[in-house]
C-alpha cells in the first residue's frame, strides 16, 4: 500500500519518478490499474481542481468514484472522521483521496489499511499540487538545478507554499518568498517583490485564504494589488522566458490583473492539465500490488 500524506517521505528518486510517469500520462500513455476499483472521494473542504481532477483521473484510469458530502452524511449526527473513513474501507473501497482542514489529519487513520492520497491537510501539505507545480516547471526548463522562484502571498497559511519551498530546495531551486509582512513565515527567504521579480525564472502567486485568517488582513485588496499583484507593470520586468503560476483559485485584480492570467508568460491552466496526469501517476502507484 503506498499512500501519499506529504513529499518529505519521498526521495528525490521517488518524486522524479512520479513525474517521469505523469508526463508519460501528458505524452498519451494509457493505464487500466483502477478497472473494477472504486475510489472514495472525501473532502472535508470545498474544492474544486483538486477534487475534480482527482476523479477525472480514476475515470481515466478505468475506474469509478464516489463523491462524499460532509453536509448530508453522518456526520451530522455525531459520526467521527475516523469512523466515516472507516466505513467507506468496510464498503469496499480501494483507496480514498481525503482533504480535510486538519494539520496532518492522517494520524488519526493509522488502522486503516486501504491507500490513503491526500488531497491537502490544514495548513501543512499538499503532495500533488507540489508535483503538478513540478512537473510544469520541468516540462518549462528541462531540469530544476539553480532555479529562481518567489512564492509571493499568503505564505504563512499556505500548505502549497509550505510543500513547494520544502521540496524545491531539495531539488536544488533558489526559493524566495514575498509578501505583507503580517504573511511572512519565519526563515523564510523573504524578498522585496518589485526589486527582485526581473531575477526570477518562476512567479508563483498565492490567494488571500480569507477562510484560514482569525483577523482580517492589514491591507486591503487594491493596496495589495499595487504592492503585491502582478500587474503589466509587473509583467514588463520580468526576464524573457521566465514563467507565471498560481495554484488557483485567483482573484482576479488583486494578486493578479486580468490580462495577466492567460498572458504569454502564465501557465496558470497549464498546472490544472497537470494535475490530472500527476493524480494518474499517483492513483497508479498507490494502487499496484
Amino acid at each position: 500500500m503506498k499512500s501519499l500524506f506529504n513529499l518529505s517521505n519521498l526521495s528525490v528518486d521517488e518524486i522524479n519518478s512520479i513525474l517521469n510517469r505523469a508526463q508519460e500520462f501528458s505524452d498519451g500513455a494509457t493505464s487500466d490499474i483502477a478497472k473494477g476499483k472504486i475510489i472514495a472521494s472525501l473532502f472535508f473542504e470545498p474544492s474544486t481542481r483538486t477534487q475534480n481532477s482527482y476523479s477525472i483521473a480514476v475515470m481515466r484510469l478505468g475506474g469509478q468514484v464516489i463523491t462524499f458530502n460532509s453536509e448530508t452524511s453522518s456526520m451530522k449526527k455525531g459520526e467521527t472522521f475516523y469512523d466515516t473513513v472507516k466505513t467507506f474501507e468496510a464498503l469496499g473501497c480501494d483507496a480514498a483521496i481525503i482533504r480535510h482542514s486538519e494539520n496532518e489529519y492522517y494520524k488519526q487513520l493509522k488502522n486503516i489499511k486501504m491507500p490513503i492520497l491526500s488531497g491537502g491537510d490544514g495548513i501543512g501539505n499538499h503532495p500533488t499540487q507540489s508535483l503538478l507545480d513540478l512537473l510544469t516547471i520541468r516540462q518549462e526548463f528541462g531540469s530544476f538545478d539553480g532555479l529562481k522562484i518567489c512564492i509571493v502571498g499568503d505564505v504563512l497559511h499556505s500548505r502549497v507554499a509550505h510543500t513547494n519551498i520544502d521540496v524545491m530546495k531539495r531539488l536544488n531551486m533558489d526559493v524566495y518568498t514575498s509578501g505583507p509582512q503580517e504573511f511572512k513565515e519565519e526563515g523564510s527567504n523573504y524578498i522585496d517583490f518589485h526589486k527582485t521579480v526581473k531575477e526570477m525564472d518562476i512567479i508563483m502567486l498565492l490567494r488571500i485564504q480569507h477562510e484560514r485568517l482569525s483577523s482580517e488582513m492589514i491591507m486591503d485588496k487594491e493596496g495589495y494589488n499595487q504592492k503585491f499583484g502582478l500587474n503589466k507593470s509587473v509583467l514588463s520586468l520580468m526576464k524573457e522566458k521566465s514563467i507565471i503560476m498560481h495554484p488557483a483559485p485567483f482573484n482576479r485584480g488583486v494578486e493578479i490583473d486580468d490580462e495577466c492570467v492567460e498572458c504569454e508568460k502564465s501557465r496558470i491552466f497549464k498546472q490544472m492539465s497537470n494535475g490530472v496526469f500527476v493524480r494518474m501517476a499517483v492513483l497508479e502507484r498507490a494502487l499496484k500490488n
